[in-house]
């Protein structure tokens, strides 16, 4: 599994703080095994939204440009106009 990113850290943490401190809210337990519980549960929760969170893409790979119209030049041959067509003289 790929290290998550900061991004991921950062909603992740978040994730766990608002969680926990609603779920007690909320809840209004004193009892240290009730705070416990909730404070598993923001963990679990926070963790669960680092590793779904989609990782930031990677920079495409970069395409060689195509050769523009003045880097191949090729010397054409030069005739007058209408030299192909003239029937002899």
């Amino acid at each position: 599994m790929p290290r998550p990113n900061a991004a991921q850290l950062a909603y992740g943490s978040a994730t766990v703080v608002f969680s926990t401190v609603a779920l007690l809210l909320l809840s209004r337990t004193t009892t240290p095994l009730g705070i416990v519980v909730i404070s598993a549960a923001g963990l679990l929760l926070g963790l669960l939204v680092t590793v779904t969170m989609p990782a930031h893409r990677r920079a495409p790979v970069p395409v060689t440009p195509l050769p523009r119209n003045d880097e191949i030049r090729v010397p054409a041959v030069r005739v007058g106009a209408g030299a192909d067509t003239r029937i002899g003289s």
